[in-house]
This record gives structure tokens, C-alpha cells and sequence, in this order.
């Protein structure tokens, strides 16, 4: 007799043992995998701010200085940190402009010093990722504020203030 014939198998050649292994099966595993599949969705779900609606908050950027550059400025809240698109309409062609957030009441009383900058606003648009959640910037104590050149930084051209 060869290994495999030394035990006489219960129910051979009726499939019950296969049943039983494969019911087995499906009492841990497939209880195992719902679990697993609830606590990831719940997790990617705790992610989401339920009145983020994923267009982000959007204000207005208006023209400092006779400039003629007027444009938005919208966050996207990415929990402790906010994504700040700026884009600037009337930006002369081929200009580099930095821009920055800074503490501020109303565009009128800007602290000089940045409270976060911003990458520099290109061809009329800037993205950049602030360590900030969206409610500290839209406290009503941020302004956008942008400056005409790298060189002339001390001009402003353009600014939006941050409030609710």
C-alpha cells in the first residue's frame, strides 16, 4: 500500500471533507475580510471633512496699486495642511512675482513679515502646500498678498484678504 492508502478517509468519494474545509473557510475568512474592508473605508472616510465638499473655499484677490491684477485664491483643506492656489489675471507676460500669506486684519494693515510663503505666482498661477488647516487661515487674520517683481518686492500689486 502506498502512503497516501495507510488512512481510510471518511466519506471518500463523496466530497465531504472538501464541504467541510471550504465552509470552515468561509466562517474565518470571509468575516475576516468584511472586518478589514469596513476598518479601511471608515478610515478613509475619517479623512474626509464632511463640509469640505472638495472645491475647496474660494476669495477674491483684488488689484493693489493701480496694477490691474485681480484674481482668486482658493484653499483646499488637507487636514493640518491647506493647498493655497493662487491664480492672478493681468500679470505682465514673462513675470516671476512672489507672493506670501501674511497676518493681517485687511489688506490695508499687512504685517511686512510672511506668515507662510507661497510659491512664486508664474504665468498668472501659484500652488503650494501650507503646514496651516484651512481654520487658522480663514480666521479673518491671513491676507494673500502678491509683489510685482523678485527685485521690486517691496510693491504690492495685488492682495486678498482671508475670512470667513
Amino acid at each position: 500500500m502506498g502512503a497516501g492508502r495507510k488512512f481510510k478517509r471518511e466519506g471518500a468519494g463523496t466530497g465531504a471533507p472538501r464541504c467541510v474545509a471550504v465552509a470552515m473557510i468561509c466562517r474565518t475568512i470571509v468575516p475576516a475580510l468584511s472586518l478589514a474592508c469596513i476598518l479601511t473605508a471608515g478610515a478613509a472616510m475619517a479623512q474626509i471633512d464632511p463640509n469640505d465638499s472638495g472645491a475647496g473655499v474660494k476669495r477674491g484677490i483684488q488689484q493693489q496699486n493701480s496694477s490691474g491684477e485681480v484674481g482668486t485664491v482658493t484653499l483646499y483643506d488637507m487636514g493640518p495642511h491647506t493647498r493655497v492656489v493662487v491664480q492672478i489675471d493681468g500679470e505682465p507676460p514673462g513675470r516671476v512675482q512672489p507672493a506670501h500669506l501674511h497676518r493681517a486684519k485687511t489688506c490695508e494693515t499687512l504685517d511686512p513679515k510672511p506668515a507662510y510663503p507661497l510659491a512664486n505666482v508664474v504665468n498668472g498661477r501659484s500652488s503650494t502646500i501650507v503646514n496651516a488647516p484651512v481654520s487658522r487661515l480663514m480666521s479673518g487674520n491671513y491676507a494673500v498678498n502678491v509683489h510685482a517683481s523678485t527685485t521690486n518686492i517691496a510693491h504690492y500689486v495685488a492682495c486678498g484678504h482671508l475670512d470667513v
